[in-house]
This record gives structure tokens, C-alpha cells and sequence, in this order.
């Protein structure tokens, strides 16, 4: 892939970021989830913006989802952060796909949220 081929990438990427961010926020009743897709996993926040304050995250680098791989990686890290919102009292919550298309690990982070109980 050239320089120019990669700018334009990040490019692209850039503008669904902002063009998405200005559409939702998050707030305590239900707070925005922004995913980061990395080449070696996925992570995730709970972010309630009109605070500016952090309610729960996950990231690959924990004990029980290093070792798993791909989209599982990415399912058991959205049922983690589920459990994690469950606790801090979140039933609901705007999914912040951060630029990122919405399929493979991305979607598969989706699904685990949603299976862990959290209406996204």
C-alpha cells in the first residue's frame, strides 16, 4: 500500500469519525460506547460526555481475553463490558463504532454488548 493509499485511508476513516461523533453523545442514563480496533484486538469504553467522566472499559490485553483470538476476542470483550455496565448500573448505551466499518470485530464487540444484556 503506497503513502497515498494510506493517507487517504486514514483520511476516510477520519471524516465517518467525526460525521458519526456529531450525531450522538453520551450521557449517565445512556452513556456512548467507543470501540478501538487495534491489528492485535479490540477495546472499549463506557463514556458518559456531559460529565467527561469514564463508567467501565475492557481491553485485549486482560488475562481471560489475550489468549482468545479475532472476533471471539472481540464477542467475549463486549459481554465483559456489559457485566462491567450491568454494574455501574447501565441498561442501555450509544455504540460509538469510532470510524471503523461495522462488521467483523467491530460487529462482533456489537453482539457480545448486546448478549452480555445492554441494549445498544
Amino acid at each position: 500500500m503506497s503513502v497515498t493509499a494510506t493517507k487517504l485511508k486514514n483520511t476516510r476513516q477520519m471524516r465517518r469519525k467525526r460525521r458519526v461523533r456529531a450525531k450522538i453523545s453520551g450521557t449517565a442514563e445512556r452513556p456512548r460506547i467507543s470501540v478501538v480496533r487495534s491489528n492485535r484486538g479490540v477495546s472499549a469504553q463506557l463514556i458518559d460526555d456531559i460529565a467527561g467522566a469514564t463508567l467501565a472499559s475492557v481491553n485485549w490485553t486482560e488475562a481471560d481475553l489475550r489468549k482468545l483470538s479475532g472476533q471471539d476476542q472481540a464477542k467475549k470483550a463486549g459481554e465483559v463490558l456489559a457485566e462491567r455496565a450491568k454494574k455501574a448500573g447501565v441498561e442501555s448505551a450509544v455504540f460509538d463504532r469510532n470510524g471503523y466499518l461495522y462488521h467483523g470485530r467491530v460487529k462482533a464487540f456489537a453482539e457480545g454488548v448486546r448478549e452480555g444484556g445492554v441494549a445498544v
